[in-house]
């Protein structure tokens, strides 16, 4: 059963990390309009949470290997 939670928490980790970090540096909005380029930048605080849930989920999974 700890191996499962242990792999469970890595994959989980890695994906929230990952996406974490793709929402950080794609733009949400762009109008490209001829010579007019609009880009919206939006609030990155759901960016950086996903990134620290990422962390924590590794951080769990490592220390049951320890175990």
């Amino acid at each position: 059963m700890n191996n499962v939670l242990k792999f469970v928490l890595l994959i989980i980790g890695v994906g929230l990390v990952g996406y974490g970090i793709y929402t950080l540096v794609t733009p949400e909005f762009s109008i490209d309009a001829g010579p007019l380029q609009v880009e919206a930048q939006g609030d990155n605080t759901q960016s950086y949470a996903m990134i620290i849930f990422g962390i924590l989920s590794l951080v769990g999974g490592l220390a049951f290997k320890r175990r």
